[in-house]
């Protein structure tokens, strides 16, 4: 009886730590989302860049938000009518939030939704596609620094050592651009909208645990809506006087890069650590400059290109996770 027991006992461990494992569909999944991501936030750069002659930073960032928040709020009213149809029980994290949850919501959603987009739109203006997605791509360290300041992860060497080889890569990318002021002024702004970016995922993955990722990209994109309201009649006046294709743009970069791909980043930041789903979009890119030459018929210049490897190495070495040694 003592070994049957047990041996049932050692059974109900195995199957229990078979189950905490991933299984093989989560992890399909987990990889079509960061691919689904990687992609339309590529695109995004490309579409960002083709519109700057008919639409500013303001009127461009409103006019993307309004179409995603409109997006999300339609399926979000979809999945609402299809639990109410099955009846099933909502989660809890589906709720809108109240109190300090909210607030921290909303914060997160005027950062990431609005002066993120609005500096990387005004950085657009100044550099081409490619060198601003080199740019915000050192993000992952900003994270790693952030989690040094404020989770207490500290400032391992390999972390000075990344940093120090990023701005190096920074510095590069600025002198191989700047044939005057406004060139840096790119380089500096597409430098804010990864800090942003770093930012937003530190506190993104703080709260998820609380909020679903749906909810969250719901809410905080219809924050960042609100809070770009002033740009209303430089939309409306851009929405009159910009061609169909520009027009046409705006509504895709409000459908896929907006509503689809920060979904998409959620769902993998619910899944992973900040750092590591951050570093997943090191080949953003790649991408970029690939989209940007076929559709734009523009490149970085070769120093930038250069500089921008030498920032993405120091970004692979400050947020490198040490193996521990076997046993």
């Amino acid at each position: 009886m003592v070994d049957a027991s047990r041996g049932r006992h050692d059974g109900l461990m195995t199957r229990t730590a078979s189950s905490a494992r991933p299984s093989t569909r989560d992890a399909v999944l987990l990889w079509a989302a960061i691919v689904v991501t990687v992609l339309l936030w590529a695109s995004a750069f490309v579409g960002i860049r083709a519109t700057t002659g008919d639409f500013g930073p303001g009127s461009l960032t409103l006019g993307r938000i309004v179409v995603g928040s409109l997006a999300l709020t339609v399926v979000r009213l979809v999945l609402s009518a299809r639990r109410r149809r099955l009846a099933a029980a909502p989660d809890p994290r589906t709720k809108v939030p109240r109190g300090r949850l909210l607030v921290l919501v909303v914060a997160w959603g005027v950062a990431w939704f609005g002066v993120y987009n609005l500096s990387l739109n005004a950085a657009e203006r100044h550099v081409d596609a490619g060198t601003a997605a080199l740019l915000v791509n050192i993000a992952p360290m900003i994270t790693a620094v952030l989690a040094g300041l404020l989770l207490g992860e500290g400032f391992p060497r390999r972390l000075i050592a990344g940093m120090l080889v990023a701005l190096t890569g920074v510095a590069v990318i600025a002198f191989s651009t700047s044939t005057g002021q406004f060139d840096v002024i790119g380089v500096v702004l597409g430098l804010v909208a990864a800090v942003v970016y770093g930012s937003a995922a530190t506190l993104q993955k703080r709260l998820l645990d609380r909020i679903d990722a749906p909810t969250m990209t719901w809410l905080g994109c219809l924050a960042g809506t609100l809070a770009c309201l002033p740009f209303a009649p430089e939309l409306i006046e851009a929405l009159r006087t910009a061609p169909v294709s520009s027009v046409l743009a705006v509504v895709y970069l409000g459908i896929f890069p907006t509503a689809v791909a920060f979904t998409t980043w959620g769902y993998v930041l619910a899944r992973s650590s900040a750092g590591r789903t951050a570093a997943s979009t090191y080949a953003v890119p790649a991408v970029v400059v690939l989209l940007s030459w076929l559709v734009l018929g523009e490149t970085p210049p070769l120093a930038a290109l250069l500089g921008g490897a030498l920032a993405l190495a120091g970004v692979a070495v400050a947020t490198l996770r040490r193996r521990p040694t076997a046993a």
